[in-house]
């Protein structure tokens, strides 16, 4: 077997070392989860099948606090500790490098959110029912995992609550049973996920269809907003076909559009979901552009998914600029219009970000998503229209369900250029200094 190794604790991402584990990478998560509302208890069942990057004599993964009644190993109970949230494992036997191994991990706990410089990320109590919102470091407060962007796996979600409550968890419903007053829930996801993106909803919803067409799109919606709801999103339909021209094929097998029963301060995108607030639905199409936002991450940031954190403007900006193509394309102002409006803006604050490199404090500045759309208004008129959207189609399908870096995406529009873009790269995304628009 060779000489065994402890798994790396950390990860090797510059913003966020603690989250992540060195030494495996998780191919799937079967999670089975009993959840009971009024008392906020989940009792959850992970079983993570894994390949062992190099030999193991243990590893860890990351869990908020749970107690732990069984951790398991290729079916042997392993020895562990979990502090700090870092689950430690130690199986009974060692890991060769390059073997398939199996984690079974029997947790049961309140979840709450995991507190941070952004607020409360992960499972949330709502005033009646569960939010999931994840990014970037919230997935360990209901299932112990490997909390990195690039360790993306496939899914199956097994969720059991009380018969009057809905269910909508990342990936497709593939059944449905009633029991004793309850009902299990089952999803899967076999689409590659990163922990962060799978999320879990649970409220008193009716389900609504979104949209018809060759994408299952559906809602998830209180009684009482139906009606402002249906109003809200009438061209949600036309919204898919025009995101799918620009952008490709809609890379997942579902949608879904969940809207809490409470206030929110911003939607939030899962894989394969969108989870807007009661504060979103007016009835008046105010928040179409945030629709529209939250749609795209589907391909920028869910299916491609980015390597890194610093990386962060592949997601915000593409998912930006995806709201200046619609406003253009439904009949709004012009995307060149908008990114008039969105430079004079940014010119106007502090010069003193770098968007390829925002430093983990400024992780989601409203300068990322905005100067990130602005870069990709800036590429646009550089290499013309019929360049710039061959290689937004070439960049979706080259990387498709993988993970993305900043230099990746230079190279592909490289390409499509035929020319050099370092400059225009260096000026936008290396330099604070904020450059004009190309003419």
């Amino acid at each position: 077997m060779g000489v065994t190794r402890q798994g790396s604790a950390r990860s090797t991402d510059p913003y966020l070392p603690a989250h992540g584990n060195g030494g495996y990478r998780v191919t799937h998560y079967d999670l089975e989860l009993d959840y009971k509302i009024g008392a906020n208890r989940l009792a959850g069942r992970a079983v993570l099948t894994a390949v062992a990057g190099q030999a193991l004599a243990r590893f860890s993964l990351d869990l908020a606090e749970f107690k732990l009644p069984r951790v398991a190993v290729d079916g042997r109970q392993a020895k562990f500790t979990l502090r700090a949230g870092k689950l430690h494992v130690t199986p009974a036997r060692p890991i060769a490098a390059g073997a398939t191994f199996v984690v079974e991990i029997r947790y049961v706990g309140n979840p709450t959110p995991i507190r941070g410089r952004w607020g409360d990320i992960g499972w949330d109590e709502l005033t009646d029912g569960v939010l999931v919102a994840s990014q970037p470091v919230g997935a360990p407060s209901w299932f112990p995992c490997n909390d990195h962007p690039s360790d993306k796996a496939a899914y199956r979600i097994s969720v059991t609550v009380a018969a009057p409550y809905t269910v909508v968890a990342t990936g497709v419903l593939t059944s449905q049973r009633r029991s004793a007053g309850a009902r299990t829930w089952v999803f899967e996801r076999p689409e590659p996920t990163a922990s962060y993106l799978v999320s879990v909803q649970v409220g008193r919803y009716d389900e609504v269809e979104l949209a018809t067409g060759d994408v299952v799109q559906t809602a998830f919606v209180p009684a009482r907003l139906r009606k402002p709801f249906a109003r809200d999103t009438a061209r949600h339909g036309a919204i898919m076909t025009t995101l799918e021209s620009f952008f490709g094929p809609y890379p997942f097998g579902n949608y879904a559009l969940v809207v809490a029963d409470d206030a929110l301060d911003d939607p939030i995108e899962a894989q394969g979901m969108s989870i807007f607030g009661a504060n979103h639905v007016d009835g008046r199409r105010t928040h179409e552009r945030l629709v529209v936002h939250e749609l795209a991450h589907q391909w920028f940031g869910n299916s491609l998914t980015i390597a890194a954190w610093p990386h962060i403007w592949l997601n915000e900006g593409f998912a930006t600029y995806a709201e200046w193509l619609w406003s253009e394309a439904s009949g709004g102002r012009s995307a060149a219009a908008l990114a008039q409006q969105w430079h004079a803006k940014v010119a106007a604050a502090p010069a003193d970000l770098v968007i390829a490199d925002p430093g983990i404090g400024r992780l989601f500045d409203e300068r990322v998503y905005k100067r990130g759309a602005l870069t990709l208004h800036a590429l646009r008129r550089t290499i013309g229209d019929v360049s710039f959207f061959a290689l937004l189609q070439d960049w979706t399908a080259l990387h498709r369900h993988s993970t993305v870096t900043t230099d990746q995406f230079e190279a592909v529009a490289a390409t499509h250029a035929g020319g050099d873009l370092s400059g225009l790269f260096q000026s936008w995304l290396r330099r604070r200094a904020l450059p004009a628009l190309p003419r």
